[in-house]
């Protein structure tokens, strides 16, 4: 005999779909998250971690507009570096002032959500721009090391698109805890690749001077040879001045011939 359905088996059915909604929605968040360690942990060019995690998050939200900006000096202005919706914008100047929730979690250092972006007083300035665009959530999560703000990830939700929950938020957050650690590891590498580079200079200007100076002691003593006298005439006959004036020229010289020239 079949079960007669009642509001009790209605709501339970409900609350079940809902929790494997979660759960899928949770698992989805966990392959993102383990394909951008993927992605991030084959390159040490900051453009390419950057540019990774916009792609990851837009297509994991479904996000009208995924961004990451760097901070820059001063505070008046901010870089866009990485974008999903147009990968090709890189490196592009903005005024906080046009963009005063990202301002607000670059000043803060903690998120800033605005679940209606259309009747936020504060984006009364591109209300329209909004509604064309169909925005319903803003979403900025600022990328912090050592409690300062370096940077933001910016996201922009669609109207008709899923809700923006708390744990997207956390999650968010997570993925900009990684991306700060990421950056970090980019700079140092940069910096001890820097350094191995004047390293090598260094090394090649000593090795430069080297050669020049054996050279010259080559050239030195083949003219001395054809010369008359002996060599104890010859320092006898040369001051300590002269003789440090000598140097001084010879180092200068081999100064030179390091530099390649």
């Amino acid at each position: 005999m079949t079960k007669p359905v009642t509001r009790e088996t209605v709501s339970e059915t409900a609350q079940l779909n809902a929790r494997v909604a979660e759960l899928e929605h949770e698992q989805k968040q966990l392959y993102a998250l383990v394909d951008i360690l993927q992605e991030i942990s084959g390159t040490l060019n900051f453009v390419d971690i950057l540019q990774t995690i916009t792609q990851k998050l837009g297509e994991t939200f479904g996000l009208d507009r995924c961004s990451i900006f760097l901070a820059e000096r001063g505070g008046s202005t901010a870089r866009l570096v990485a974008s999903y919706e147009d990968p090709s914008i890189r490196n592009y100047v903005v005024d906080l002032e046009r963009y005063p929730e990202l301002k607000r979690a670059l000043e803060s250092g903690e998120a800033v959500f605005i679940s209606d972006a259309q009747k936020d007083p504060n984006l009364v300035h591109i209300r329209g721009a909004l509604a064309n665009r169909n925005v319903r959530t803003i979403t900025v999560i600022p990328i912090t090391w050592r409690r300062v703000a370096i940077g933001a990830i910016f996201l922009r939700t669609f109207r008709d698109g899923n809700v923006f929950s708390d744990q997207d938020i956390e999650f968010t957050k997570a993925v900009g805890n990684l991306t700060a650690k990421a950056l970090r590891s980019a700079y140092r590498f940069e910096r001890v690749a820097n350094r191995r580079n004047e390293l090598t200079d260094s090394e090649r200007r000593a090795s430069l001077e080297r050669i020049a100076f054996l050279g010259f002691l080559r050239r030195l003593v083949d003219t001395l040879a054809k010369r008359h006298g002996t060599q104890e005439e010859l320092l006898a006959e040369a001051s300590g001045d002269e003789l440090d004036r000598l140097v001084d020229i010879t180092m200068a010289v081999l100064a030179e011939e390091g530099k390649g020239r």
